[in-house]
């Protein structure tokens, strides 16, 4: 349990990291370019991140979470139990959850629309606000997963 706990909290600190990142300066940077090549480069980035370590760390850190919170729902340990179910349905509802519902579909959306069409540069107005509306709460709900993690190391 205190190897998935590690990997877990680090992979959630990480997770927390990127979005973060994507939320405080690379969607604003996207934003001010000119929407044709804002849009091209969210298009690659979103089929870069799909073939690499991200994706691996993405599904690992879900799976463990999961893992987590059924291993601490069936242990009597009531201090690690809160804060293992805890981090592990925050993770699951708020980044993993979030990431099916909202930003996938905006991606797909957005891969959707030629770049330079006024239709593409329309949506990718709506896509910058409601993708990083989105991701906001990935970035809230990988941190508290995070610090959840790290306090049920620092009590076992």
């Amino acid at each position: 349990m205190t190897a998935l706990l590690w990997f877990s909290a680090i992979g959630c600190g990480l997770m927390a990291g990127l979005y973060f990142a994507f939320s405080t300066f690379i969607m604003g940077a996207l934003g001010k370019i000119d929407s044709a090549s804002g849009i091209r480069a969210m298009q690659a980035i979103n089929q870069v991140i799909q073939r690499s370590l991200f994706i691996v760390l993405f599904f690992g850190t879900t799976l463990i979470a999961a893992a987590l919170s059924v291993m601490a729902l069936m242990s009597p340990e009531a201090p690690l139990r809160a804060a293992l179910v805890a981090g592990g349905f925050v993770y699951l509802l708020g980044m993993f959850g979030c990431t099916v519902a909202f930003n996938v579909p905006l991606n797909n959306a957005l891969d959707a629309h030629d770049a330079s069409s006024p239709e593409g540069a329309r949506f990718w107005q709506t896509y910058l606000a409601r993708w990083t509306r989105w991701n906001h709460v990935r970035t809230v709900a990988s941190t508290v997963s995070c610090a959840c993690y790290i306090g049920a190391l620092a009590a076992s």
